[in-house]
């Protein structure tokens, strides 16, 4: 192989990696991602076999889109709910009006242009004939324009004339343009058939197989503890942990570390992740300390188990309520100036979104009595960092060495 070969091959293997990359972060590419979706073009049969061969997933690529179509998560793994533009998740009425929205775009007739009040009035009677009334007050209208607007950053729709924000604040008219390619893949899999929702969920047996099921979580999970890997899971990462960093490496770009407590892929450049921490933001500076305040406050021993809910005893220790509320009471304190008053004089609504990060990152568990801390917590507990010795220090210790016989 010629050094011409050798450069174009090596070439071509980290566009790969960028493809594969892009698809794991955004699942579904459109127009919006001209650069992201021409390299899953020009890679797409390569692709689509690693997806499907090495994490069971299916890859549709089209002129106009990319969809990378993922089984069901494992149940260990971080929710990732839709949220809204401030960082707040999706109601249950939110995700109505999503299925409603997607529902009316695809129903027969619908051309590839609407208004969207015309939209929104077809969600309404549609809403009415199962016996869901959307009203026309204000937070009503708010709550449609954010199920339109992530329709339009998942690129199923665009604002061609107007905008969906102003019809939600002024009723200003817009025009949409629907990109009705998209909609059918927008579920992972096709309610032909189906009987209950449930069945959108259901296990994928493909996924079953130890060795894809335990690369679909170091791919999908910030953490993976010890104890939620499966017999035949901890096997493979014990027998086959070469292999493994080798896969995740060459196919993802990911890097794989083992610890007694658990097991990651991590990405060295940030860009998969979606879940940063630490991180800016009040909330995750809030976790971060509550985590220093709370390992240093139980002084966990190697070893230290907790039991959760379910009945299992699993390595960690556990923080009570009062513990985390008393903590979280002292580091508002501490820290209001800089927080502000918003989130520090709502405590239930900081606690919640504090332990939601923790659990998100698979840092601690949540049972009736406590906050479980796992013992990869740990790795974030501030270290001290002795302060540089003055100018006077310096020459003292160099009079003592020079005086040394």
């Amino acid at each position: 192989m010629s050094p011409l070969d050798i450069g174009t091959a090596s070439l071509a293997a980290r566009e790969r990696v960028d493809a594969a990359r892009a698809l794991l972060a955004r699942p579904l590419l459109t127009a919006g991602q001209p650069e992201e979706l021409a390299l899953v073009r020009l890679h797409a049969p390569a692709l689509r076999s690693t997806f499907k061969s090495l994490l069971g997933y299916s890859l549709t690529v089209e002129s106009s889109f990319a969809r990378l179509t993922k089984g069901p998560v494992s149940v260990d793994g971080p929710a990732r709910p839709a949220r809204r533009p401030d960082n707040t998740t999706f109601t249950s009425a939110t995700y109505t009006h999503l299925a409603l929205l997607c529902a009316a775009l695809l129903a027969p007739g619908t051309g590839e242009q609407t208004l969207i009040s015309a939209l929104i009035d077809q969600v309404r009677s549609d809403a009415a004939s199962i016996g869901v009334q959307i009203g026309d007050t204000l937070p009503e209208r708010r709550a449609l324009v954010t199920a339109v607007g992530h329709l339009i950053g998942w690129g199923v729709l665009s604002e061609t004339d107007g905008t969906a924000a102003g019809w939600g604040e002024r009723r200003d008219e817009a025009l949409l343009t629907i990109h009705r390619a998209v909609l059918p893949h927008m579920l992972a899999r096709p309610l032909s058939g189906m009987t209950h929702p449930d069945e959108l969920v259901a296990a994928d047996l493909l996924a079953e197989q130890p060795r894809r099921s335990l690369r679909r979580k170091l791919v999908e999970n910030p953490f993976v503890r010890r104890e939620d890997l499966t017999d035949a899971e901890r096997d493979v990462l014990s027998r086959e942990r070469s292999e493994l960093t080798r896969v995740l490496g060459e196919n993802f770009g990911l890097t794989l570390e083992v610890r007694a407590e658990g097991v990651l892929a991590y990405d060295s450049s940030g860009s998969l992740t979606d879940i940063a921490f630490p991180g800016s933001g009040t909330v995750k500076q809030a976790a971060l300390l509550l985590l220093a305040e709370l390992i240093e406050a139980r002084q966990p021993a190697a070893g230290t188990t907790a039991s959760l809910d379910d009945g299992r005893t699993v390595p960690g220790t556990a923080a009570s309520w009062d513990e985390v509320d008393t903590a979280l009471a002292n580091l508002s304190a501490q820290h209001r100036k800089a927080w502000g008053t918003t989130i520090v004089d709502q405590p239930d609504r900081l606690r919640d979104e504090v332990v939601t990060v923790l659990t998100d990152l698979c840092l601690a568990t949540v049972t009736a009595a406590a906050l479980v801390i796992h013992p990869a917590a740990a790795r974030y507990r501030p270290q001290p960092h002795a302060a540089p010795p003055t100018r006077a220090a310096r020459r003292l210790a160099d009079q003592l060495e020079l005086e040394m016989p």
